[in-house]
């Protein structure tokens, strides 16, 4: 599947849109909504996935939103490195509200594809107040290893944190697979990497994090995030892995 995550729509909102004028709005918003799907499928394909064609509304949606995007609130506790790039930093999420959804695909890519599109539907219309809620970042990808620590269990939650005005009435999802979750304060240490997110990627970036951190029993070691900011066509594209602090 396509990675059909909030990073594909960055690029697409900054691609000129159809002119309107003289009536003719109707039909370039759906030649726009065309243009999108069309770019859309090609990216899908690449990892597997078909895209339904009801994607079509909120793939727009969202382009025409890409740039307005709330961050999910954090405090910095400490930051470690050299120089003034920090190799790693520590921060405290506080508690909030969180709409996820849970796959378990043959790869990475399908499961968080298949969970971020029913989110996008969640986001942009199906839920009980019928309006488009406004996309934060980042969206979260919880993942886990397998017992010898050589690849990721098939199970992945995707999260996405709602925004400030609905945490404390979050509108009902239509989509009886997307559930409303209290997340408890969450401390992290966090390192920033770049490029595609595959389960090889990723795995390569635990072990580097684990070597640079060194011993510790501080943070768990079978569960993990991966925090998605960016879209999948930049090359580079930021994401970060997150080590969970254990409760003290």
């Amino acid at each position: 599947m396509a990675r059909i995550t909030l990073e594909d729509l960055e690029r697409l909102g900054e691609e000129p849109t159809a002119a309107g004028g003289d009536g003719s709005d109707s039909e370039d918003d759906q030649e726009e909504q065309g243009r999108l799907f069309a770019h859309w499928e090609v990216v899908a394909s690449t990892h597997r996935v078909s895209l339904p064609r009801d994607m079509a509304g909120p793939i727009a949606q969202m382009a025409r939103h890409s740039q307005a995007r709330e961050p999910v609130p954090y405090v910095s506790l400490s930051q470690h490195g050299k120089c003034e790039e920090a190799a790693y930093e520590e921060r405290l999420y506080p508690a909030g509200k969180w709409a996820c959804v849970t796959k378990g695909e043959a790869m990475y890519e399908q499961s968080i594809s298949m969970s971020f599109m029913k989110l996008m539907r969640y986001i942009c219309k199906e839920n009980s107040v019928g309006c488009y809620l406004g996309m934060t970042v980042p969206v979260l990808n919880e993942i886990h290893l397998t017992k010898d620590e050589t690849e990721l269990e098939r199970e992945v939650v995707t999260a996405y944190y709602l925004p400030g005005e609905f945490q404390q009435n979050p509108p009902v999802p239509m989509d009886p697979e997307i559930h409303i979750t209290e997340r408890a304060p969450l401390r992290v240490i966090t390192r920033v990497f770049y490029g595609m997110t595959t389960e090889e990627t990723i795995l390569r970036e635990i072990s580097l994090f684990w070597e640079l951190l060194g011993s510790t029993d501080t943070v768990l070691r079978d569960t993990y995030i991966v925090a998605s900011y960016e879209n999948p066509s930049i090359p580079q594209r930021r994401n970060e892995i997150w080590f969970i602090c254990r409760a003290e």
